[in-house]
């Protein structure tokens, strides 16, 4: 797919400064097309390790400060790919990884795709029962987890062989099962063998299958391929790997098994030769004095912590020493204008990015990657190199031009294969010209920068009038006695559905229903005005910080 006006087609004509072509209603992404290797038999794996940097740490394990060279990656990488070859794992077996953020967590993910085997994983957070839904769809033939978190795929799945992830782990704990064969740490200390049994593996095989977030929905099975995740990862390299010639010191805070994390911290930064500082889970103490203590210069995370830094910027700065850190990422959802101005002038040393992308993406489907850019407050950025994008009108479906809100649609290398065993949800989201449905509101202005509105199926329908929830919380969010705040479509016999506002409001706040109505009121049309509030201790949200809505609505309808 050719790019940045260097089109086979001599009549298509590209705005060079937004990127549109009237011709087709395509924009077409500004940046320098990805560099995507020739080489059909590669996998994900020995793209990623053919930039091994020997001798440099790859990974700090925050809490204990154990460390990882590339050279002892690379070689435990190596020995737990024989290891499981040994076992019989082959190429399209379905491997599941349940585990919080470690070390090791790459390890294994890194291990399965380069045998042509698939890595699937899940959160820790859930339970037995939507484990076992994962594993009933996915059908892994082997798991690894944690003793921690062994009951809960015994629960799910008796009979699944199971590999313990604890370094130095007493098999004799009363807490093993049957079901388990070996560790981690025994397969890292045996010796590679050359002689495994190999397949050839393509870029177009499935690599991974990672389960969306389901923020309106029941999950699906999100299946990427090898050459998806080759060309994620050259895009990881482009967006923060442009100044690097001091290797970057970063903190990992998102979750390792979401496509955010997956992509940057077990995949992309590794090709770059970064220093990844592990968290195993967030804490906001953890995570700012690992800051101070590695010297961490750059620190992706995802808008709700980057809310808490703002919120408690005057004692994090008299408490912790943050003066290595320079840069910012925010990913996985929407970041006000309100919020990342507040946040500049509290960190002014702190340059702030953001980010857009989804796990049909396979991750970052746009991004600001210079100061420059960075500076057009509210925007995700521009279009990810090699990407094409399209708005579409929600009702008629057909495309708009620049400055026009309607429905995103990307294409490009990145984008999935589809939904596992799911053609139908597939067809929906796929287009036979390969554009990927986002679900997201957006638009793109007259520079190429695109800002998102709001989700599709979130919009809430106000006597025919369309009310962005994401809009109405980032006003609330600038209001100073408000910690946090989500809006629904609660149900209305007069106008269908009116946003009502669950607030979390600070510590010794006694701000009331009516003052919140009144403070959006002064500041939005008639039709947005939050017509019911309620006060909640904390506003559920997935590991990527995107608001679960879905909880929200069940627990407001649940009074009616």
């Amino acid at each position: 797919m050719e790019v940045n006006g260097e089109n086979r087609d001599s009549r298509r004509v590209i705005d060079p400064r937004s990127g549109f072509c009237s011709s087709n209603s395509i924009f077409y992404s500004k940046r320098k097309p990805l560099p995507l290797p020739p080489n059909h038999s590669l996998d994900a794996t020995t793209f990623i390790s053919s930039r091994a940097h020997h001798g440099h740490i790859a990974f700090i394990d925050a809490s204990t400060g154990h460390q990882f060279t590339y050279q002892q990656l690379w070689r435990s990488v190596d020995s737990v790919t024989s290891s499981l070859s040994n076992m019989g794992i082959r190429k399209g077996d379905v491997i599941l990884l349940l585990s919080p953020n470690s070390i090791y967590f790459p390890v294994v993910c890194l291990s399965v795709m380069s045998l042509g085997a698939i890595i699937t994983t899940t959160n820790p957070l859930n339970t037995s029962g939507e484990i076992a839904k994962q594993i009933a769809d996915s059908k892994p033939v082997l798991a690894f987890t944690t003793q921690q978190l062994l009951s809960k795929i015994t629960q799910a799945s008796p009979s699944l062989p199971i590999i313990l992830m604890d370094t130095n782990n007493n098999n004799n704990n009363s807490s093993s099962s049957s079901t388990t064969t070996t560790t981690l740490d025994e397969m890292m200390k045996k010796e590679p063998e050359l002689s495994r049994v190999t397949e050839r593996v393509n870029q177009n095989d499935t690599a991974t299958l990672l389960y969306s977030s389901g923020t309106t929905g029941p999950s699906k099975g999100v299946v990427s391929s090898h050459k998806n995740l080759i060309a994620m990862v050259q895009v990881v390299m482009a967006r923060f790997g442009k100044e690097q010639e001091t290797r970057e010191t970063f903190i990992c805070t998102v979750p390792m098994f979401h496509i955010y994390g997956l992509a940057v911290f077990a995949m992309g930064l590794l090709a770059m030769g970064s220093t990844i500082v592990v968290l195993s889970k967030f804490e906001m103490h953890d995570m700012l004095s690992s800051i101070e203590k590695f010297r961490a210069t750059f620190l992706p995370l995802v808008p709700p912590i980057l809310v808490a830094m703002l919120n408690n910027a005057d004692a994090i700065k008299r408490k912790y020493d943050l003066s290595s850190l320079h840069t910012v990422v925010s990913g996985g959802a929407p970041l006000s204008k309100e919020v990342t101005e507040g946040f500049i002038e509290k960190y002014p040393n702190v340059s702030i990015f953001q980010g857009y992308g989804l796990t049909e993406s396979s991750g970052i489907g746009a991004s600001t990657e210079s100061l420059e850019e960075s500076r057009k407050y509210g925007t995700a950025g521009l279009v990810s190199a090699s990407t094409e994008a399209m708005i579409v009108d929600t009702e008629t479906a057909q495309p708009l031009p620049v400055n026009r809100t309607g429905e995103l649609w990307l294409r490009g290398p990145t984008t999935m294969k589809g939904y596992f065993s799911n053609e139908e949800a597939t067809r929906s989201t796929i287009t036979p010209e390969g554009w990927l449905k986002t679900g997201d509101v957006c638009y793109i202005d007259s520079d190429g920068f695109l800002f998102v509105v709001d989700r599709l199926k979130e919009l809430i329908k106000y006597k025919g009038y369309q009310v962005p929830p994401a809009e109405l919380e980032a006003l609330l969010l600038t209001h100073p006695a408000i910690l946090d705040a989500a809006v629904i479509p609660y149900p209305d016999k007069e106008a269908g559905q009116v946003p009502m506002a669950y607030v979390v409001r600070n510590v010794g706040s006694n701000l009331s229903g009516s003052q919140v109505m009144d403070f959006v009121a002064e500041q939005v049309a008639p039709y947005k005005r939050i017509r019911k509030v309620a006060f909640i201790s904390s506003i559920p949200k997935n590991p990527s910080g995107k608001i679960l809505r879905k909880d929200l609505i069940k627990l407001a309808t649940s009074k009616l």
